[in-house]
């Protein structure tokens, strides 16, 4: 497809929220934590409300009536699960073929993160992402969101101007890193923050499903 045909020549991913579900991971090793101390284990939805809390308010809410002295050890459990399977690959269904689709197209990918330059490496050395973005950048090497600068330094690497860059995310720091830089935005309802929020920030569209985001992008993108 020639750029032409295109609207967009770069789209630029948030991580967290966006293509990893961070909500899945975190709800499992909370899971896989009071299995491991013989605690009751919560389902699913209990155990996402917590996402956002500290950690001993977290699991107070996650279990609650485990003896006071026992979320010391179940925290120490959870810790353990999370940082061993932090960088595992858990891409929203439908992430890899979206992206795949796109490359297809011709478009320039690309990630802007919060997320540290070494964790992020490490989960894109995993094979199905291997080579899949053209460029990246991380908040311990730039400056963090909502500052434009990261997404600056991935237009100019990639040699694409503002209007023909699409910054695609979860929360309104993605967002408005976007309108800072001055590039289009897409919000996507199924992470971090709620949907509403984003409005003031003029989103080319909202999408609820990397379904729906997929459909959006080969249409419009």
């Amino acid at each position: 497809m020639s750029s032409r045909q295109r609207r967009f020549d770069l789209i630029a991913f948030d991580w967290d929220g966006t293509l990893f579900d961070s909500t899945a991971l975190i709800v499992r090793c909370i899971q896989q934590a009071c299995a491991d101390i013989g605690a009751p284990v919560p389902d699913a939805a209990r155990a996402a409300y917590v996402i956002g809390l500290g950690l001993r308010d977290a699991l107070e809410y996650a279990v609650p009536g485990l003896p006071a002295e026992r979320y010391g050890e179940l925290g120490a459990a959870y810790r353990r699960h999370y940082l061993g399977s932090q960088h595992a690959l858990t891409l929203f269904p439908g992430t890899l073929e979206m992206l795949q689709a796109l490359k297809t197209r011709q478009h320039l990918l690309a990630v802007a993160t919060g997320k540290t330059r070494r964790g992020l490496d490490e989960v894109l050395q995993t094979t199905e992402l291997r080579g899949v973005f053209d460029a990246s950048r991380t908040a311990d090497e730039t400056l963090s969101k909502p500052h434009p600068l990261m997404l600056q330094e991935l237009m100019t690497e990639l040699g694409v101007e503002p209007e023909r860059t699409l910054m695609v995310g979860d929360t309104t720091h993605d967002l408005q890193m976007a309108v800072n830089a001055g590039t289009p935005c897409l919000g996507v309802s199924f992470g971090a923050h709620d949907h509403e929020s984003f409005q003031p920030l003029s989103p080319v569209a909202v999408v609820h499903s990397t379904r729906e985001l997929h459909e959006w992008l080969l249409t419009h993108g």
